[in-house]
């Protein structure tokens, strides 16, 4: 039997591989025409195929000539959330030279990684539904042109996970699922103490998290590990500016051998109660469109990949993210 998870891969590569002559007929191969692309912030929601090509791989095959995908993590599964369906999952980047501006974000010149999560749901071999976060806060920060005056993490290109097998696992799983044990430790991370910021449920003895957990983030975050890494660079600073947030709002759960992927449109809700990301505190009710990827073993969250949308919660702040760049030049 044919896997559903490399059919819609190869049609996904074939959108950059082909001649730009043969990209209709690809993307007629790959995407139904009536299919919704709700994408990050600037372009938000496309309608039909013919949009989504148009205003994305068009752009993005010009802005980075002979681009390709390099997926660390391409899953697919049943999704357990009401929406239902069979969707796909990955964790990409798109790779090239940055030699042309791209949705606003100046060209370094120089090889990029740009990258990007990515939910599709397919029926009949076609995407009928995609979400994506691309992270062009990263992009710029390649380029010189951080839109964040303060970055907390590393930032560092999002790796394939430690056990290399993220594209079409098939490794078998003993006891709980991936999504089990992901879904375990949501059931204790709302609640929190203000002064530790320690949830009931996520280390130590019992804890789903794995003492070496390794947590991959966004441009303007960046990566760490071990709880307290996780704490200093993104947990401290979000809940300190968000202490009402409220997430899990998920269209999709799906898991896939020792992996599980999670995604909201917007998956959370907050109040602005704090600085953040260089912009001081608005009061104003906030949503946040988030995707996370993980690796399990033993019952434990051993990896943790992350895309937030945050040039659109930097607008919902007031704030602008190219509004740190040089003008672009005549």
């Amino acid at each position: 039997m044919d896997d559903p998870r490399a059919g819609i891969k190869n049609r996904l590569d074939a959108l950059l591989n082909v001649p730009f002559g043969s990209l209709a007929t690809a993307a007629q191969d790959a995407i139904a025409e009536d299919a919704t692309f709700d994408l990050a912030f600037p372009l938000n929601r496309l309608q039909g195929r013919d949009a989504f090509v148009e205003d994305f791989i068009i752009p993005l095959r010009t802005a980075l000539p002979h681009v390709r995908r390099r997926d660390e993590i391409f899953i697919g599964g049943h999704n357990t959330r009401a929406d239902g369906g069979w969707w796909a999952a990955s964790v990409t980047h798109y790779v090239g030279c940055h030699a042309g501006p791209f949705l606003g974000a100046l060209p370094s010149g120089r090889l990029a990684y740009f990258r990007a999560g990515e939910f599709y749901e397919v029926a009949d071999g076609k995407i009928v539904r995609a979400r994506i976060i691309f992270d062009l806060p990263d992009l710029m920060r390649q380029a010189g042109h951080s839109p964040f005056p303060n970055d907390l993490g590393a930032e560092i290109l999002f790796p394939s996970p430690e056990t290399h097998d993220g594209v079409f696992p098939n490794s078998p799983v003993n006891g709980e699922s991936a999504l089990q044990t992901v879904e375990r430790m949501f059931a204790g991370l709302h609640a929190y103490d203000p002064k530790t910021y320690a949830s009931a449920g996520q280390i130590g003895e019992g804890g789903t998290w794995d003492d070496g957990l390794m947590w991959y983030g966004p441009g303007g975050i960046g990566s760490n590990t071990r709880w307290e890494g996780f704490v200093a660079d993104h947990r401290r600073s979000f809940l300190d500016a968000f202490p009402d947030r409220a997430g899990g709002n998920h269209y999709c759960r799906i898991s896939d051998g020792p992996y599980a992927a999670v995604s909201g449109w917007p998956s959370m809700t907050m109040t602005h109660s704090g600085p953040y990301l260089g912009l001081p505190e608005t009061g104003k009710a906030l949503t946040l469109r988030v995707m996370d990827f993980y690796r399990c073993a033993g019952g434990r969250i051993m990896e943790n990949w992350v895309l937030l949308d945050l040039g659109d919660l930097y607008g919902q702040m007031g704030g602008d993210i190219f509004a740190r760049q040089p003008p672009p030049q005549a």
